[in-house]
């Protein structure tokens, strides 16, 4: 069975520098790497498994029989860097990316990093990322400097992401400043970064940063764009219902916000390996748009593919979940045959 995971990260040094000071570099992978989180898949050098490209990242591939990752940088990015800094480095990851996919095309393929401060040069930057680099898509880390992405503002992105018809990743990033404050203080600093972080602060953020889109028209101006959420759909799944119930009557959308949902939206198992979790994905999308990812190097490449080869479903599901919905989404077979 081909396996294809989508959610794969890597850090240039360039952005890893830059970047030194946010948070989640300063003390979430480093307290990782000195073992300070008691979490054995998170233990060992994350930042020199992010900073490789090749064999170090293709052995633990091997290993766990996963044959592409797509792979995309890591939270954080460009997001917060102002303009022109944003343009260079995004641009700068684009092209190491690019050269280690031309050196194993068969094994690695790329989302794009975007300057999201600047959407035009990101619209332009995401055109040259697939026209000429031949990417699949783009991602980025959530909202900008606590601008979220359904302002009109970012929108060139998605008209752009549309006109190329490559989906978007929204990854999560740390909620604003001031939610932190308000709901994520009062404890250790080890507690309350991973609490506003990865064990539930970005994943609920993400979650509002989704609905925000569809209440604030993205996919009415841009029905045929295509959306991918991580983490089991951060949190929506069981929760989409209930929001739909309480928005439909007065959101004044073309759609029903269920439809947006099933229609616009695709979710990976990244770093959520729980069959709770997945039961509900199956009940809110079907299996269709539920893509296989690792969340690499933050989650273990056993740890998933374990996962996935015990999930409660047909073989013709499996095979869905693995491989084929990516090869679909992304259009990878017609990228293979074109390069």
């Amino acid at each position: 069975m081909t396996i294809i995971a989508l959610e794969e990260h890597y850090i240039t040094e360039a952005l890893r520098d830059t970047n030194a000071d946010h948070p989640m570099l300063r003390n979430f992978l480093l307290r990782q790497n000195e073992g300070r989180l008691d979490q054995p898949a998170l233990r060992g050098n994350i930042l020199q498994q992010l900073l490789d490209l090749g064999e170090q990242r293709l052995s633990a591939m091997d290993a766990a029989g996963i044959d592409i990752q797509v792979v995309s940088h890591t939270t954080p990015g460009p997001e917060t860097l102002d303009a022109s800094l944003g343009r260079r480095l995004a641009a700068e990851a684009n092209d190491i990316l690019a050269a280690a996919i031309d050196a194993r095309p068969d094994r690695f393929a790329g989302f794009a990093t975007l300057p999201v401060t600047d959407p035009g040069a990101a619209a332009k930057e995401l055109e040259r990322a697939v026209n000429t680099l031949g990417f699949v898509g783009a991602m980025t880390n959530g909202h900008v400097n606590g601008r979220y992405l359904d302002d009109a503002f970012f929108w060139p992105i998605f008209e752009s992401a549309e006109a190329l018809d490559v989906p978007l990743y929204l990854h999560p990033t740390l909620p604003p400043q001031p939610v932190i404050d308000a709901c994520y203080s009062g404890f250790s600093q080890d507690v309350g970064l991973a609490l506003s972080a990865a064990a539930w602060g970005w994943h609920v953020d993400t979650g509002l940063h989704v609905l925000r889109l569809i209440l604030g028209g993205v996919f009415d101006r841009f029905p045929r764009l295509q959306l991918i959420i991580g983490h089991m759909g951060e949190l929506l799944p069981p929760m989409i219902w209930r929001a739909g119930f309480m928005l439909n009557g007065i959101s004044g959308l073309d759609r029903r916000l269920e439809e947006y949902f099933f229609e616009n939206i695709h979710i990976t198992t990244s770093g959520l390996f729980d069959h709770a979790s997945f039961t509900a994905a199956v009940h809110a999308l079907g299996t269709d748009r539920i893509l296989f990812s690792v969340d690499y190097p933050y989650s273990s490449n056993d740890q998933a593919r374990a996962f996935l080869d015990g999930l409660p479903v047909s073989s013709r599901d499996r095979q869905k979940i693995a491989h084929t919905n990516a090869e679909q989404l992304l259009k990878l077979n017609e990228r293979k045959e074109s390069r």
